[in-house]
């Protein structure tokens, strides 16, 4: 079952007591007072100062739903509020307080409506999406502004924008909400008839398992992401390659100018004991690609009994904000993978064994300056400032980008670190000890179009032919079969 780590915040009980002994006769005011919502959802009728409104019918046809939900004054005096949508005249959907009807020219503003004390008005708000017009957003959100003397709350409004596969989190705390779509022995197929979109985390639980077919689109809210719990299994596409046809993860918005944005949602989270093959995926505009690592319990210790395994193979991991895949302690093998355009390292690597063949890392990100290397390895864990032993070995593999030197590796004495890079190109100022003698230092790799984000290399690339023969890699990223030798990257002979 899946565990959240928690810590708790304490407050002085001697304070508290002594504002309530100076407080108990003055009367409340406008304020100090806190509303409480009633929102039914689910069947079941919650209780929130700032819950979420649920339009949870996926609609065949133009849609125009109504919701009621009920405000609560808990106190012995009358307030007043004032009410309005936060999205104006732009917004999908229209409110109605207590029978008065907002209109677009007021952008349904309601000023100093009365709650009498211990009473509650009524709030019926009202959605107007076709969801078959593919220019609407997966999902569309506003909410519910009320001001209350000085306080500020909000009552959260979420409804479909498409006819799709809707996850919308309905467990843990607000810093970490999420729904489990695989639990305990439990096998889920996701499959490719619809767009899936997650709000929130959709989560793998320990022994569940979440299989995701070829050409399955899968969009993510902001903050959103997938997550394979401890001991989880994940498998996304078809094992044995489906060529043309990747699985798509990016996030909920489709305005071409969202492509810009580089951390649309959080990322592919994997804990320890996990089981996890991706094979043949397009994972882009997060925050970061694919987080690799094992979670600590809540008294901070960390189980690394648990073998884990991570394959990814024929995938491109794309403009992140971050790193396009981040690694503590755990294992991860790499065949014909991109990874570029990346606001951090595009691989880093802390603790743990990876096998990286015939990866292609491009990091020309420009949406700031990166000061960091393409490819970082470290025989320290950052997050906890801990030695744990790494043994990371890059055959076949290019590493290049905007910066004079894309390697990075970070040794600690108190632990062991063994790392090798075979037949690579590379670009290092650096004389490194880790480089063999079949590297490749510092030459252009003469990509297709790196701007464009095209790493085929053209006819004359010096990586062409330069690999390392017979390492198990029979086809590059394309499908196309290697030559003997191959060449280095994901891409084979140029095509």
């Amino acid at each position: 079952m899946i565990r959240i780590p928690t810590s708790f915040l304490y407050f002085l009980p001697l304070i508290l007591c002594l504002v309530l002994v100076v407080s108990c006769n003055r009367p409340d005011t406008d304020d100090n007072v806190e509303l409480l919502f009633s929102v039914r959802n689910n069947n079941s009728e919650i209780q929130f100062p700032s819950p979420t409104v649920h339009f949870d019918t996926v609609f065949s046809g133009t849609g125009s739903i109504t919701r009621r939900f009920t405000v609560h004054n808990p106190s012995s005096n009358d307030v007043t509020t004032t009410v309005f949508l936060a999205g104006g005249k732009k917004s999908y959907y229209s409110i109605n307080v207590n029978g008065m009807p907002g209109t677009v020219d007021n952008d349904s503003y309601f000023k100093n409506i009365a709650i009498p004390k211990r009473d509650s008005i009524f709030i019926f708000v009202k959605v107007n999406i076709n969801p078959s017009l593919q220019n609407n957003p997966f999902l569309v959100t506003d909410s519910i502004v009320f001001l209350t003397g000085r306080r500020e709350q909000d009552v959260k409004l979420l409804a479909y924008g498409q006819d799709a596969r809707y996850i919308i989190a309905d467990q843990g705390h607000p810093s970490l909400r999420f729904k489990v779509v695989a639990g305990e022995h439990e096998v889920v197929r996701w499959t490719n008839e619809k767009p899936y979109v997650v709000y929130g985390w959709a989560a793998i639980d320990s022994t569940g398992t979440l299989e995701i077919e070829a050409g399955t689109r899968i969009h993510f809210h902001a903050n959103s992401g997938l997550w394979a719990y401890r001991c989880s299994h994940l498998k996304v596409g078809n094992q044995d390659g489906t060529l043309g046809e990747p699985v798509i993860f990016r996030g909920d918005r489709l305005e071409s100018w969202f492509n810009e944005d580089y951390a649309q949602w959080s990322r592919i989270w994997i804990n320890e004991g996990a089981q996890v093959t991706i094979n043949h995926a397009i994972i882009t505009n997060a925050f970061v690609g694919v987080q690799v690592e094992a979670l600590p319990y809540d008294d901070g210790t960390i189980d690394l009994t648990h073998d884990s395994s991570v394959k990814i193979e024929n995938t491109i991991i794309k403009n992140t904000q971050h790193c396009g895949v981040l690694s503590r302690f755990l294992n991860i093998e790499m065949t014909n993978c991109v990874i570029t355009n990346n606001g951090a390292s595009s691989l880093q690597l802390e603790g743990g064994e990876y096998m990286m063949k015939h990866l292609t890392i491009g990091n020309y990100f420009r949406q700031a300056e990166r000061k960091v290397p393409a490819c970082y390895v470290s025989n320290k864990i950052s997050a906890y400032n801990v030695p744990f032993t790494v043994k990371a070995d890059f055959i076949n593999c290019i590493i290049t980008g905007r910066n004079e030197t894309e390697i990075g590796v970070s040794k600690d004495e108190d632990a062991n670190l063994e790392v090798a890079f075979q037949s690579c190109l590379v670009k290092s100022k650096n004389n490194s000890v880790y480089f063999d003698e079949y590297c490749l230092r510092n030459e252009d790799p003469k990509f297709k179009d790196s701007d464009k984000l095209d790493f085929r290399l053209l006819p004359e690339s010096p990586a062409i032919g330069a690999g390392k023969p017979n390492i198990g890699v029979d086809k590059d990223i394309l499908g196309n079969s290697r030559s003997n030798p191959p060449s280095m990257g994901a891409y084979e002979n140029g095509r």
